[in-house]
């Protein structure tokens, strides 16, 4: 024993994610795993400053001036201009802090429902690992209700992740990697 008085560490609060940011004319839907307490917070998408994704995307546009972070909602219209919708995998969890390694008792978010909002969509782009390793999950939750046949055929992707936590990739090398999968959709 140290001598120090002991510590209760409280239970993790239940988190609720984000709402979709989609339209029927949304063709790739990035699926993060889940916000970030800065995204929380800010009850943004990608909401913390060091994050890469909205960085990348405006690179991947240069002639379409992206809004400044206090203009959320103009950025969500630029984001669907440009064809694209956010969401996460999960819809809640418990977790302490930001890390996804940190995601406990986590409740996937329902795809089906969402296909239906999404005529158009033909890619699934996982915005790291945590997203990804449920790419199996998430596909079967698009198929039809009665479970027998896909609704249509989608692509999943695997993306390096914009998180900061992400220092093995350079910008350069996200970005290439998010450019491919676009222009292979037809959104550059």
């Amino acid at each position: 024993m140290t001598g120090e008085p002991s510590r209760l560490v409280p239970a993790s609060a239940r988190l609720q994610g984000l709402a979709p940011v989609v339209s029927p004319r949304t063709v790739v839907l990035v699926l993060g795993s889940f916000p970030g307490v800065a995204s929380l917070r800010a009850q943004q998408y990608y909401g913390h400053p060091q994050n890469q994704f909205w960085r990348i995307l405006q690179a991947l546009w240069p002639q379409h001036p992206l809004p400044p972070p206090d203009q959320y909602a103009l950025r969500c219209a630029w984001l669907l201009e440009r064809r694209l919708g956010v969401w996460d995998v999960y819809a809640n969890c418990e977790r302490q802090g930001s890390l996804d390694s940190a995601i406990r008792q986590a409740q996937v978010n329902d795809f089906y429902h969402l296909l239906q909002a999404c005529p158009s969509l033909a890619a699934i782009a996982h915005n790291g690992a945590e997203s990804y390793k449920h790419a199996p999950a998430v596909l079967r939750s698009l198929q039809e209700a009665d479970g027998t046949a896909p609704v249509r055929r989608l692509e999943s992707v695997k993306l390096p992740s914009t998180s900061p936590a992400n220092a093995a990739w350079s910008f350069e090398r996200k970005w290439a990697a998010w450019g491919a999968l676009m222009a292979a959709h037809g959104l550059l």
